[in-house]
This record gives structure tokens, sequence and C-alpha cells, in this order.
């Protein structure tokens, strides 16, 4: 890749800070929690299903085809390499060591954005996970019981094709679902109304590493806090007291309100898997 950007010193120097403030604010209220001991069933889902770390989040990287002027101390990070005048990210390096990772991220993103957004699954992937068990994922109590929550599930047609979540389905809610992911079949199912690959698009930021702007990364993660807050609006829980109003998929009513969110978020979605795409440096073509 060509040398498409020269930053001065002053400039990137300002837009890391800038980073690093913006991620301390989005990870502060785990942080605290974290100090304290305590865990949120909500807030706390993307530092235990990826391995996010807030150290991690906020160290800013400018992506490929960046020179750093003045960031001699950057010369010596993994993945970093002294330019004529500067320090830039070693794309090319980065690339051969990740390269089935860039190339499935790069297959998945295309294929998922090629697919018209699917907007009726109503968030029944967490109602799945529960159904006809006497455990639940979470110490929260659900919303219409045990029976309630059973008589959902048996009342609608389930139409979750992502394996991640798939894959908590109980044994007695797998076969109600349309269709049986796998990971080896994700690619061949993946579709951007899903909320869960909204979500991914910062798993697959934060696996692509310094090839990722920073600013980019941490719009990804925005987004998936964002969904996962109507992930668990929308599910069996009773989350009144942590202060989640429920969307009641239900009801008809609360099922236009899901999808009015979804598509709202498949639209961001969209957006970043371009963007992300961008920085593989294969832009999404018509």
């Amino acid at each position: 890749m060509e040398r498409v950007e020269v930053l001065a010193a002053r400039v990137w120097r300002e837009r890391a800070d800038a980073h690093a403030e913006r991620a301390d604010a989005l990870t502060a209220g785990h942080r605290a929690r974290r100090a304290r001991g305590e865990a949120h069933p909500v807030e706390d889902f993307l530092y235990t299903y990826y391995p996010t770390r807030p150290s991690r989040l906020r160290r800013w990287h400018p992506g490929a085809g960046v020179v750093l002027e003045g960031a001699d101390e950057r010369a010596g990070w993994r993945h970093y390499v002294a330019d004529d005048g500067g320090t830039r990210v070693d794309h090319e390096t980065l690339r051969t060591e990740r390269a089935a990772t860039v190339a499935f991220v790069d297959g998945l993103l295309r294929a998922t954005a090629r697919r018209p957004a699917q907007l009726g699954c109503f968030g029944l992937h967490e109602w799945a996970m529960v159904y006809r068990d006497e455990d639940t994922r979470h110490a929260v109590p659900l919303r219409l019981g045990a029976r309630g929550t059973d008589e959902v599930v048996e009342s609608h047609r389930i139409r979750c094709s992502h394996f991640d979540a798939f894959r908590f389905f109980t044994d007695a809610a797998a076969p109600r679902n349309a269709v049986t992911p796998t990971r080896e079949r994700q690619v061949e199912l993946e579709q951007p109304g899903c909320l869960h690959a909204g979500m991914d698009l910062y798993k697959w930021a934060d696996k692509l590493g310094p090839l990722v702007p920073g600013e980019l990364l941490l719009d990804t993660f925005a987004l998936a806090h964002d969904i996962r807050v109507l992930d668990m609006r929308a599910s069996p829980y009773d989350l009144a007291d942590l202060g989640y109003a429920p969307v009641r998929i239900e009801t008809p009513t609360g099922k236009a309100a899901y999808a009015a969110a979804q598509r709202g978020f498949a639209e961001r979605g969209a957006e970043l898997r371009r963007r992300l795409l961008d920085a593989l440096g294969s832009p999404l073509r018509a």
C-alpha cells in the first residue's frame, strides 16, 4: 500500500489524546465496577464475551498508510516500523502474519454487505437460551416467569442465523430454529440485520489490530454496546431494577419498536463494515 497521509506530531498526538479520553469514558463504568468487585449483566458483556481490555481500547493507532512524524517511541512497538520522516504501522508484515484472519474477515464482511437486512427475529435468541431450562444465563428474574417465557418461544417462529447465538440455545429450543447455523456456515448465513453480526464488527476490528484506525475501533465498540442494551431490553429478563425498560417483543408494539431499532443498527453497521473494508485496503464496491 502506498503512503497516503503524513500526520504532524501535534495532529496525531491530539487525535491519540482524544481517543484515550473517549475510550476512558466508554469503559468508566466497567472499570469502576471491576475495582469494587461487581458485575453487570448488560454492561459487562463486551468484556466477557469478547477479550476486551480497557487499556487496549485506549491505545490509538492511525491505521495503515499513515506516517506519524515525531513518533520515534513507536518505532519499537510491535507492528510498527520507522519510515522516512516518521513511523508507520508495518502493514505488510501484519497482513502476512494475520493473512488467514484478514482473508476471513474480508470475505465475511463482503458477503454480509451483499445481503438485505432481515428484521424479523425480534431477539428471540435470548428467549431460546432459557427455553424449558431451570437455569438462566444471568442472575436476573424472568419478566414473564418460566412458563410465560416458554409460551413466547412456542408461539413464534425462531429465525436465528448467527452461530454464536444459536450455540447457546437449550437442547429443547435448537430444533425450533428455522436454520442450523454452524461455524462453517457463518459466511453463508450472516446478514446485516442480525444484532450479533453488528456487535461482531467490534470483534473483527479488534482482531485486525493496528490495521484499524483507533476512531473506527471505538465506533465499533460503541455500536456493540448500544446493540447489547437493546438485546437485553428485548430479552426475557426483568431488568427494571437496573434502569432498563423492556422492549416487549411478545406484543405488536414491542415488535415494531425492536424492528425499528434493529434497522437503525443495521444502517450504522453498514457504514462501519464499509470502513473496515477500507482499512483492509479492499474497499466495498457495488
